[in-house]
């Protein structure tokens, strides 16, 4: 199954080391980062899964549920906490899917055949509110996420979902940003009466709104 941005993240029911999970309602209406893990007891998953667990706070400030998978069971999973607590100094503080079945696999498409048909792909996604997808990211089993990242793009979503605002390469919380060019500049000093770095008429450069 191939997902697009904009599409509705499919809702499953799954057992998870916080109980039955059912995805839709379970997310509520926060944000949420679903990560795919290869498989339990992986060395570059193992520093991930604390290194989310340290920060877990920093997604909750933004109203975002933390939520992993892999592909095996519950009992793994519980041995595995064991070894994330001792190696990476943080126990689990999210639900870690088992889906031993595959369900969340096939329906996010996180089987990747050519890579490997056996496990599932070391994939993001960040989904808003309304249940929509909002970034896809897959990484190689080599290369482990930048937690940094994933909080700077939800930062950048929550902003420009409320402000008619892009955030240019680079970004950070607290920056300048682009005023999108659907945005007339009549329109456009309503909304930023402190005026803007016109670069050209479609890079209008204004201070990060409040």
């Amino acid at each position: 199954m191939t997902l697009q941005l904009g599409e509705v993240a499919p809702d499953f029911t799954v057992a998870s080391t916080e109980g039955t999970v059912s995805f839709h309602e379970w997310l509520g209406d926060s944000w949420a980062v679903l990560f795919s893990h290869p498989a339990d007891y992986t060395p570059v998953c193992t520093t991930e899964l604390g290194a989310f667990a340290k920060r877990k706070s920093e997604f909750d400030k933004r109203g975002a549920k933390l939520i992993g998978v892999s592909v095996d069971p519950l009992e793994s999973h519980t041995g595995w906490a064991k070894d994330i607590e001792t190696t990476q100094g943080a126990s689990l503080n999210y639900p870690l899917l088992a889906d031993d079945d595959r369900v969340v696999a096939e329906l996010y498409g996180m089987i990747h055949p050519k890579a490997d048909p056996k496990v599932t792909v070391r994939t993001v996604f960040i989904i808003d509110p309304s249940k929509k997808i909002r970034l896809m990211l897959t990484y190689p089993p080599s290369t482990g996420r930048n937690v940094d990242e994933i909080l700077r793009v939800i930062d950048s979503l929550q902003l420009t979902d409320t402000h008619k605002v892009a955030t240019p390469v680079d970004w950070q919380n607290g920056e300048d940003v682009i005023i999108v060019p659907s945005l007339s500049d009549e329109e456009a000093k309503e909304r930023f009466p402190e005026g803007w770095d016109e670069q050209t008429p479609y890079l209008r450069v204004v201070r990060q709104p409040r």
